[in-house]
């Protein structure tokens, strides 16, 4: 009976770190989208934000730098802040799509990687198999697509930007079936009394994780899937 009650209570626990991470990545996602949206709404802001685009980006990069290397040093209350500051962002980064996109396509391609995504995450939560060593190769794939669109920022090659979509869109997939694995460890893992601070903490980085797969995910399938504006 002791122990069933210890397993009860431990599934309780890990349903609900579970759901703090997806409530947390839906947030994100949310927020990401209404910025982005407003954003392209208003051509002053627009272009207020394209032209400091790059600051933005390199804003960004460190942002999740700091959340990755020192979310342990930080309070619950910080992470959670810098998570939803990145998330808006990266929404203002990412406005453009509502320009160079159709709404009827950026929807469509949504709901692609929405189901994409979730039958991913699903795999990585039920398989038995250990995706550790795919992790790895999935990993390597993201940093040989980093340096393939480094270079095709100077040669501009439509062929190879459609490559490198392709190849992302797979890299994707793995790596969100790898992090919700990541994730599942992670929640059996977590000792009986917890801090609930640190619970938080790790949340918001298994957030962040699944939103930037999400992302990546849906930027590569748009490039693929995505109906261009005239």
């Amino acid at each position: 009976m002791e122990l069933l009650q210890k397993r009860s209570q431990t599934q309780v626990m890990v349903d609900s770190f579970v759901q703090s991470v997806y409530n947390w990545m839906a947030v994100g996602l949310g927020l990401t989208a209404l910025v982005a949206f407003g954003v392209a709404s208003s051509d002053s802001l627009f272009n207020l934000m394209y032209s400091v685009r790059f600051l933005l980006i390199i804003g960004e990069l460190a942002l999740v730098f700091i959340l990755s290397a020192r979310i342990q040093q930080m309070s619950a209350s910080t992470a959670t802040g810098l998570f939803l500051f990145y998330s808006a962002l990266n929404g203002a980064t990412l406005s453009v799509i509502f320009i160079a996109y159709t709404m009827s396509s950026i929807a469509s391609t949504f709901g692609v990687c929405a189901l994409t995504f979730a039958g991913c995450s699903v795999y990585g939560w039920v398989t038995k198999r250990d995706l550790t060593s795919l992790g790895s190769f999935f990993i390597m794939g993201l940093i040989g697509i980093i340096i393939a669109s480094l270079i095709n920022m100077f040669i501009k090659s439509s062929a190879m930007t459609m490559i490198i979509s392709y190849i992302g869109v797979l890299v994707f997939v793995g790596l969100t079936a790898y992090d919700t694995q990541k994730l599942k460890d992670m929640a059996l893992s977590q000792p009986d009394g917890l801090d609930a601070a640190v619970v938080r903490k790790g949340a918001i980085m298994g957030a962040l994780t699944l939103y930037l797969d999400f992302i990546n995910m849906f930027l590569f399938l748009l490039n693929i899937l995505g109906g261009r504006r005239n």
